[in-house]
């Protein structure tokens, strides 16, 4: 599965660093950055929460 973040929608709350910190980083203008974006079994849960705790909604799981 491919872990996307909407650059537009983000709006740099940092939920999803703070929830899986090997997934996500915020850049120096406080946009998310996905650090891994082909995830396994091993993330995909921690992948789920920071997508139901998005405040912009600006995380998406494709498969």
């Amino acid at each position: 599965m491919k872990l996307v973040v909407d650059e537009v929608l983000c709006a740099g709350h940092g939920v999803c660093e703070d929830i899986a910190p090997e997934l996500f980083a915020l850049d120096d203008s406080g946009i998310a950055h996905v650090l891994i974006e082909e995830i396994g079994e091993e993330h995909l849960e921690k992948a789920k929460l920071a997508i139901l705790r998005c405040p912009a909604e600006a995380i998406l799981l494709i498969p």
